[in-house]
């Protein structure tokens, strides 16, 4: 076996079948990027070039734009891979945890943080398949320690819920402290 390797062979590289859509997103994110530096940026008249506020954001979204028109050339003239639309979907559905968390953000102020913390501990449970009595069990409990923790312990500062204005008096006052 030869232990001499060609170039091609040292700058091969493993490529995902979306790659050509991811290059495309960045190029796109990265030139509009470049369109924003000179009203995000100012110029001042006196100083160094390299003092300038726009110098080093200029130079690193020039960079970028730069090597993500590498990457999309590269990209293209590569051979094509199937599965593309497979895995563009599979970046997609990952999104849907950051939507969970948005939601989760915007229902604490409303229902509180322990109710909204395990009803979402709960439906996130149910979305990922854990079914089971012990299973939900195990989130309703992780739920109540998260908060205790907190709120609690770490004496974390936390929108109150409004919900927690209908209750009681003193049951009010403590759930406003530790829940």
């Amino acid at each position: 076996m030869s232990r001499v390797k060609t170039l091609q062979s040292l700058f091969k590289r493993y490529r995902r079948p979306g790659d050509i859509v991811f290059a495309w997103v960045v190029l796109v994110f990265s030139v509009f990027l470049l369109s924003q530096l000179f009203e995000q940026t100012a110029y001042q008249s006196r100083g160094k070039l390299v003092a300038q506020p726009r110098f080093w954001p200029a130079i690193s979204l020039i960079a970028m734009t730069g090597f993500a028109g590498f990457h999309l050339l590269g990209s293209a003239l590569s051979e094509r891979l199937s599965g593309r639309w497979g895995e563009v979907w599979h970046w997609v559905k990952s999104v849907e945890y950051a939507g969970w968390f948005i939601a989760y953000a915007a229902a604490v102020p409303y229902a509180g943080y322990l109710p909204t913390t395990v009803l979402f501990a709960v439906l996130l449970c149910l979305r990922v398949g854990y079914r089971s009595a012990k299973m939900i069990g195990a989130a309703i409990a992780s739920s109540f320690v998260v908060v205790l923790l907190f709120k609690t312990l770490l004496r974390v500062n936390l929108p109150a819920g409004r919900i927690y204005e209908a209750l009681p008096d003193g049951l009010r006052q403590i759930m406003l402290t530790y829940f």
